[in-house]
Parts: C-alpha cells; structure tokens; sequence
C-alpha cells in the first residue's frame, strides 16, 4: 500500500504538514508514504501547457499521484476556500486522469477557534473531487483541530487522542484502497 501525502499549505512549520507527517507514522511499516513537497515549485495553471511534454514539475506531480493506491490531503483554508497554491495543484490535474477512480480522503486540522472550521475549503475539496472522480473515502475523512502548540519538536502531532484519530482516518483510507475481489482499484 502506497499513500502519497498532500499538503496545501507553504507555510514552515505548518500544522497541516504535520498532521501529514503524523499519518505517515500513523500508516505503520506495511505501507509507505510520500509526501509531496513541490506545492511552490508548481508553475500557475496554463491550459495551453497541459500537454505534453508537461512543465517537468506537472509531470512529477502526476507521476506521483499515479504511483500512489491512495491520497490523504490536509489543507488550511484561505478566506473562505483553498489556498490559491494548493487549487492550482488541483488545477493541474484535472488534465490527467491519474485522480479518477482513486481513494482520496483528509484531515481537517482547522483549530477549534476558527470561525468556519474550515468548512468552505472541505466543501470545495468535496466539489473538486467528485468532479475528477475521485472515490472519497467518507470514513477516512476526519476533523482533528489543531494549533501551533499542538506539534512537538520533531514535527509531529503531540497529543495522543489526536494522534489515534489521524491513525483512525489513515487505516480507514488504507482499507477503501485495497482491491476488492472484482479486481476494482
């Protein structure tokens, strides 16, 4: 089992990026992860260069995204949806086909102070995905608030009920992922 990890946010030190190392821990020895650092090295979206030979970063992105059996994603939210960054990655793919069909699931880190916990960039994941036909796996879908305070030195989720339920959501994800009987993906 492979999970590729996608984080939307740019920023050092980011929750998000942490609670994606913490799945990557979470996911234990039979499966590996990779998160994908390229977010900023991402040219912006031009449907004119969304052929090939893609932008070398685009078809890194792509390659990725087909080499994994499944994608966990944590994102903040931006005014009310997305970080522009993380939607120009998604814009990225909508070329491809290497979503379609695929096990896609995320964490809501959003801090319980946040004013919307972050339902509009949840929202529009849901919309993006569904158009790309991606299979979200519901039961891998979880909301996990967070802060700052709640990373430890290494990078890590620090809190051990927050850490199970990033592992809850990473199992989950794991199991809509394997191949049924009729050999579907």
């Amino acid at each position: 089992m492979h999970l590729l990890l996608l984080s939307g946010s740019t920023r050092s030190g980011s929750v998000n990026t942490a609670v994606l190392r913490t799945a990557a821990v979470a996911a234990g020895p039979r499966v590996t992860t990779d998160l994908f650092d390229g977010l900023v090295g991402l040219p912006a979206f031009d449907p004119d260069r969304d052929v090939d030979p893609l932008p070398g970063p685009v078809a890194g992105l792509r390659a990725r995204i087909g080499a994994a059996d499944a994608l966990l994603i944590c994102t903040p939210e931006y005014a009310g949806g997305m970080p522009g960054a993380f939607k120009n990655l998604l814009d990225w793919t909508v070329g491809g086909m290497e979503i379609h069909g695929r096990p896609v699931a995320w964490v809501n880190a959003a801090s319980v102070a946040a004013p919307t916990g972050a339902s509009g960039t949840h929202a529009g994941l849901a919309a993006f995905l569904g158009y790309v036909g991606a299979a979200v796996a519901d039961a891998a879908c979880a909301r996990v608030p967070l802060g700052r305070a709640d990373i430890d030195d290494d990078g890590l989720v620090a809190d051990p009920a927050a850490r199970e339920a990033i592992g809850v959501a990473v199992r989950a994800l794991c199991e809509a992922a394997i191949p049924s009987e009729a050999g579907d993906r």
